[in-house]
């Protein structure tokens, strides 16, 4: 952490703004190379005016007494600067400037737009993205208290510097505690939430410019996680002894059947249930994720766990689909399944949206556009990462067009040459 600046301070006119034959006089605050000036609203002929020592020349009453406020201003930059630094502030010209002039208060601040951010989204926000604006806001406090030895700033500080030190140091952070070492994608997010907080203040016009505007986020393509068709046949088929873990199987299967999130399950009831243009009967919820609606066609295992379920005493008394669960719970027990089943894969609730979106349609030849509409995503753009990891899928494509190619040149003689 920086504990010395480089400060200067240095008064000087304006020229080519002069009016009636005098200029106006600049106070002008250097921190690091940065400056910043203050206009003072007083005027003087530039023939009276020592640009070499800064301040005003002869020995007029009027020129002493411009002299004397001229260290007046001095002196109280000097002891702004100084406040700054037994505050444990983030020592810039601009906040030396808005000290000096009082507007200190009056401007807007990071801690206090993260914290008007959290509010003011609290209830439209899920929970679990409302955890992580909260633990982003967690890690640029503790940067800016070990990087900068303040815990606030103003926003109109912000610089496109402070961006990628905090990337830097976000790289290089070591838990104290379980948790593990942030990953690059990791990273981005927590920069993402930044970005989106900022872009907020722009629109609230508490900060003129963007320092994210010349930021680019860099994330990593990763392949999605999914089981294969004999994974989920294993499960399927598993016969569990113990109640709570056949629950939590079949919450999980029929996830892997409707692709729906884990928040989306839980919150379904018998309304969201109703027959299709196809006298068939279909899911109808809306995603609380994205607010998007979602329809899917109920499959026929899927139908199955909501017949298991719908009258079961913990459900009638929620007016749900499924007994309720918490997403902890339900995803410490599926690590229990995945063991008694074989599985050497991070089994979690969430796994089941990506196993539908591969396993249970890709692979089974449904266009990604219908994919995309079922999982309810805002852009085929996301649906596409689950396409890439379909490996197999692109096999079978190719084989079947090798066997196409193949009876096209068995064709008779005569037939190839009608055809051409």
């Amino acid at each position: 952490m920086r504990t010395t600046n480089t400060f200067g301070i240095q008064f000087i006119i304006r020229v080519n703004k002069a009016k009636n034959g005098k200029a106006p006089i600049y106070a002008r605050i250097t921190v690091d190379g940065e400056r910043k000036e203050i206009s003072l609203k007083r005027y003087i002929k530039p023939a009276d005016w020592n640009s070499k020592k800064g301040m005003a020349r002869g020995s007029r009453e009027e020129i002493k007494s411009l002299n004397h406020y001229l260290e007046e201003v001095n002196a109280r930059l000097v002891e702004c600067y100084q406040e700054m630094q037994i505050q444990k502030r983030l020592i810039t010209a601009e906040g030396i400037k808005c000290m000096f002039l009082g507007t200190g208060d009056k401007e807007h601040t990071l801690t206090k737009l993260m914290e008007y951010h959290n509010t003011r989204f609290k209830d439209t926000l899920a929970w679990g993205t409302m955890k992580n604006y909260h633990t982003t806001q967690k890690y640029v406090v503790k940067f800016m208290k070990e990087r900068h030895g303040t815990s606030d700033m103003y926003l109109s500080e912000l610089r496109y510097k402070f961006i990628t030190d905090l990337e830097f140091y976000l790289l290089n952070y070591v838990p104290k505690d379980h948790q593990r070492p942030l990953t690059n994608n990791g990273i981005m997010k927590h920069l993402e939430r930044l970005k989106k907080m900022i872009a907020l203040a722009v629109k609230m016009e508490w900060l003129d410019k963007d320092p994210f505007s010349r930021y680019k986020l860099k994330f990593h393509k990763v392949d999605r996680g999914y089981l294969e068709a004999n994974e989920l046949d294993a499960i399927e088929r598993k016969e569990f002894s113990i109640v709570r873990l056949q629950w939590v199987r079949d919450l999980f299967v029929f996830s892997c059947y409707t692709g729906l999130a884990y928040v989306d399950t839980m919150n379904l009831t018998p309304d969201n249930v109703s027959i299709g243009i196809d006298g068939e009967y279909w899911i109808s919820t809306c995603r609380q994720k994205t607010d998007k609606p979602v329809r899917v066609p109920i499959l026929p295992k899927a139908w199955e766990i909501i017949e298991k379920y719908r009258s079961h005493p913990r459900s009638i008394e929620k007016g749900t689909l499924f007994p309720v669960i918490s997403n902890q719970k339900l995803n410490s027990y599926l690590k229990e399944i995945a063991d008694l089943c074989g599985i050497n894969k991070n089994l979690t609730f969430h796994l089941a949206r990506h196993t539908f979106a591969t396993t249970v349609t890709l692979l089974n030849g449904v266009p990604i556009e219908t994919v995309s509409k079922m999982l309810g995503h805002t852009k085929i753009a996301t649906t596409q990462i689950y396409a890439r990891v379909v490996e197999q899928k692109v096999s079978e494509d190719m084989k079947s067009l090798k066997e196409t190619l193949g009876q096209k040149k068995n064709l008779p003689t005569g037939l190839n040459s009608a055809n051409g």
